[in-house]
């Protein structure tokens, strides 16, 4: 424990169980929760949600609807339906019958942050059925502002907003990133686009796999992550996804070796922001254009920053990604996102029997080095420096 941790009291983390609001980062003693909360982005399903949907991710900005709608042709291009809700309408099922399966009996609920149904009507709906002890799941693996605190900050604003404070009391569970269950399917799906790389006759040392993720702002990377611990440049973002695309390719080279000879490197895709503000690189499209002067003939791109096959994995990489493949003239494969396989969802019960149990640090499943996620976020964790801190749940203030 850090002398700043030490400064901290239990009252610092916000709406939280009383063994979250006594625990220095890790919860180590049992919880007996009454339900799990399924936390999504959200996406809209039909061409009428699109610029209402965006206008809810933008919220704050200030950012015109002609400039939306630059976006909004990613979603009209598949009818105005982001296929993010209907995976975590699957996903939900998919969860609730591995509970069942072992033995476990909570409810889950589905929230999202942007889109119906909103995190504030499966809380209070929870909180009517007299499940108040909650535990979130929130869909993202990694540590940063969009992808962990601003849950954290939603699901805190959700609990002022509804009047549920003193009522109702919610923890989440700590970024999964190199849970065995989640990194499973870029095992799996590196080793089938090798293998079928070498079937068509492709040298090893003309493969290259690219790990890609969601670009976010320099100066968000560099905040993520507990802040007394030296990640390096991009931060735990940058950190946390290096390390599981180094231990996937090794597991990969274990199972083919003659993929010791085949190049990776991780990239980033979906930038935003205006070109004055220095964003995540580098870009994928721009990577897979030059592979072929480095005698490149084919590519593997892995979405390993997403969970499922949302909008930014059917646009920016089975869309805009497989273009750039096919210009530059090289073979090219996408690899599985973790969806609804077995060993995701048996991934995430695992990440929730960690905290019914109250399961050791040491005892927790986990594939890289790095130090282990924590369940209490860090005072300063992933700040947003254009917005501020706000109160967050799951975490010792700010």
């Amino acid at each position: 424990m850090t002398d700043r941790d030490a400064a901290h009291s239990a009252a610092d983390v916000l709406y939280g169980s009383e063994a979250a609001r006594s625990a220095e980062g890790y919860v180590q003693t049992p919880v007996a929760y009454d339900g799990i909360i399924l936390a999504g982005f959200g996406g809209p399903e039909g061409q009428d949600d699109v610029i209402p949907f965006l206008r809810n991710v933008t919220r704050g900005r200030g950012i015109p609807d002609e400039r939306l709608e630059e976006v909004a042709h990613h979603y009209r291009h598949f009818g105005g339906v982001s296929p993010i809700n209907a995976q975590n309408r699957e996903l939900k099922l998919a969860l609730e019958t591995a509970l069942q399966a072992r033995g476990i009996d909570l409810p889950v609920y589905w929230g999202n942050r942007n889109w119906a149904p909103y995190l504030a009507e499966v809380v209070t709906e929870a909180a009517d059925a007299g499940d108040t002890t909650l535990l979130a799941f929130a869909t993202s693996a990694y540590s940063s502002f969009s992808s962990c605190r601003q849950y954290r900050e939603d699901l805190a604003g959700v609990i002022e907003e509804t009047g549920l404070a003193g009522t109702v009391t919610i923890d989440k569970i700590r970024p999964f990133y190199d849970h065995p269950g989640f990194v499973d399917a870029f095992v799996q799906g590196v080793r089938a686009s090798i293998e079928g790389f070498l079937e068509a006759g492709i040298a090893p040392a003309d493969i290259e796999v690219l790990f890609s993720t969601h670009s976010i702002p320099t100066t968000d990377a560099e905040r993520s992550g507990a802040r007394d611990i030296d990640w390096g440049e991009g931060g735990a973002y940058a950190a946390q996804h290096e390390a599981v695309a180094a231990w996937t390719m090794a597991q990969v080279r274990d199972l083919i070796p003659a993929a010791a000879d085949a190049s990776w490197e991780l990239v980033y895709q979906s930038r935003s922001g205006p070109p004055s503000q220095p964003w995540l690189e580098p870009d994928v499209c721009d990577v897979i254009a030059e592979l072929p002067a480095r005698g490149r003939r084919a590519v593997a791109v892995v979405p390993v920053g997403f969970m499922s096959d949302h909008m930014e994995v059917l646009w920016d990489l089975d869309t805009e990604a497989a273009e750039a493949a096919s210009e530059a003239g090289l073979l090219f494969a996408r690899t599985p996102t973790p969806g609804v396989s077995p060993a995701f969802v048996d991934g995430i019960v695992d990440l929730i029997e960690e905290r019914l149990e109250g399961r050791p640090v040491a005892e927790r499943q986990r594939v890289t080095t790095l130090t282990p996620s924590f369940d209490i976020c860090r005072p300063g964790c992933c700040e947003n420096v254009r917005a501020g801190f706000k109160p967050a749940v799951a975490g010792v203030a700010p």
